[in-house]
């Protein structure tokens, strides 16, 4: 991966260069990863003039799921109780005669930007905005391959619960014992809270799990993600409890399986954000439950579990090859219940097959 990260920030310099400056300081850690291959808690990235430093307080621990920089950086441990990472790459830039650093203001706080300008006063600051941001959005194979194994893992660990008792256990039990599958199955963790919601609460967008245990005739909606490598990705599913499902179930069931569907075939490369929220959000606008709908249908993952693009439906800008992304419909009827569904896809084009759906757990309406 050495050539890979090396090559990334190869694309990175020559955007700063292209608006004027010569180096930059990296400070949003999930770009500090994506371009050292490691990101230990407060590091920083400097691209120098003379030569790139990852900066951080403690070695990086892969162990500990902080991946393992690039061996081509310097790494740079700071003494001591170890201070600032982004003020010591600041000191560092002026030693390397940096005449212009561009910055991350959307990540950095007033205070920390008021001690860059105090330590390194000659240099000017520029702001880098979303360069790294718009770099990840295409992922290539190797990250693509981190997705698909952890999406793999977390249809397992869902698998699994599927097969045990669920009636009277708590929503907060389950979550925590999916969060622990996941583990178990080789994950770095969960790539976000865990959701699981019974009953009126199910079909809500990342509930938080609360005491209320489940009953039969209940939804159940799940939603749960798997980190690997660092990347992260999604899969919801809705389920009925004990008993054949009701028919107002079964048909709220099938109106946002349409939506979903309708959705995960309009993604292609050239396709806009808005036209894919459109495809969902019309299924279930038509069927009249235009009001309530969630702001977005999807979202990109990877290093973070929502990143560009956003399927929204003021969103603007065009689908890419190789881009991950959710396609998670849902419609919730208050005091009653709803319905998730939730995928994670690569934009692939038609002549390979089109969308490559990464979570595959089955989409039918089971009674557990």
């Amino acid at each position: 991966m050495s050539e890979v990260h090396a090559a990334r920030r190869t694309r990175l310099r020559e955007r700063c260069n292209a608006v004027g400056t010569t180096s930059a300081l990296i400070s949003r850690p999930a770009n500090v990863r994506y371009l050292a291959g490691a990101a230990p808690q407060g590091s920083v990235l400097l691209l120098g003039t003379t030569e790139d430093v990852l900066l951080c307080a403690d070695p990086p621990d892969d162990r500990a799921g902080e991946g393992r920089p690039d061996e081509a950086l310097r790494l740079m441990t700071l003494p001591g109780s170890g201070g600032d990472a982004a003020v010591a790459a600041a000191d560092l830039a002026v030693i390397q005669g940096v005449d212009s650093l561009a910055v991350e203001e959307h990540h950095l706080t007033v205070a920390r930007h008021r001690a860059l300008r105090s330590v390194a006063p000659r240099i000017r600051l520029a702001d880098l905005g979303g360069a790294v941001e718009q770099l990840r959005i295409v992922k290539d194979e190797e990250e693509i391959s981190c997705l698909r194994i952890g999406a793999e893992i977390a249809d397992q660990a869902l698998g699994e619960l599927l097969e045990s008792i669920l009636v009277g256990r708590t929503e907060r039990h389950l979550a925590l014992e999916l969060e622990r599958r996941l583990v178990d199955h080789g994950a770095d963790g969960p790539a976000f809270p865990t959701s699981v919601a019974t009953g009126p609460n199910s079909g809500r967008r990342a509930h938080r799990p609360t005491d209320r245990r489940v009953e039969e005739g209940d939804f159940l909606s799940v939603c749960l993600g798997a980190t690997y490598r660092g990347y992260r990705c999604e899969i919801g599913r809705t389920f009925v409890i004990g008993t054949s499902p009701a028919d107002w179930q079964i048909e709220l069931y099938d109106l946002v399986f349409a939506a979903q569907r309708a959705g995960r075939e309009a993604l292609a490369p050239g396709a806009a954000y808005r036209d894919v929220d459109q495809a969902a959000r019309q299924v279930l606008a038509s069927a009249g439950h235009a009001e309530g709908l969630v702001a977005l249908t999807g979202h990109g993952v990877g290093l973070e579990i929502d990143e560009d693009p956003q399927l929204a439906p003021a969103a603007m800008g065009k689908l890419d090859a190789c881009v991950p992304v959710t396609v998670e419909p849902g419609v919730h009827l208050p005091g009653r219940g709803g319905v998730r569904i939730d995928d994670t896809l690569v934009v692939r084009p038609e002549a390979d097959g089109g969308p490559e759906l990464l979570t595959i757990t089955t989409k039918e309406l089971l009674a557990l």
